[in-house]
């Protein structure tokens, strides 16, 4: 009996350590997780810019600053592995007037021309084609006149999750 009450007060005082309790951080099923990273400028004539889209529908940058007039060399790679038939991504710059649900909605409809609403490119001032899981594509342009522009993917549905600004300083 001596010897069961002593392995229970070893057992308890090695349990109770000193007190200190590790903290866990717990992620929930359908807790969102913010994974950004700073937007990539130069102060070279050119920016270049490098822009993922997953197959979670999410780009990995929110923000991106250039100069007014600078020489923009604009990748955009799609990280995932599905068909760009049921997860495609492009990257689409938006003029400061357009209405992005509109345009979202718009593209929903246009799969013949990759989700670029024919009747809406006064909107639009420049865009990637559209990718599927592992393609990239780069697009150069020149930035466009100071101020606060959206960039969108226009993939049906996704210009809710996916989407940002672009500022032009």
């Amino acid at each position: 009996m001596k010897k069961l009450i002593l392995i229970f007060v070893a057992a308890l005082a090695i349990s109770c350590g000193d007190n200190k309790k590790e903290e866990k951080k717990e992620l929930k099923i359908g807790t969102q997780v913010e994974e950004t990273s700073p937007a990539e400028t130069t102060d070279d004539a050119v920016a270049n810019v490098t822009i993922e889209g997953n197959d979670q529908m999410k780009f990995n940058k929110s923000e991106i600053r250039v100069k007014a007039g600078q020489k923009v060399k604009l990748t955009l790679k799609h990280v995932g592995k599905m068909d760009k038939t049921v997860m495609g991504h492009n990257w689409t710059l938006l003029t400061q007037d357009a209405d992005m649900a509109a345009v979202g909605q718009a593209a929903a409809l246009a799969k013949d021309s990759e989700y670029i609403p024919t009747d809406m490119k006064d909107k639009i001032i420049v865009h990637t084609k559209m990718l599927g899981g592992g393609e990239s594509d780069t697009i150069e342009f020149d930035a466009p006149a100071p101020g606060t522009y959206t960039f969108m993917c226009t993939f049906p549905g996704h210009y809710a999750l996916m989407q940002g600004q672009f500022i032009v300083e």
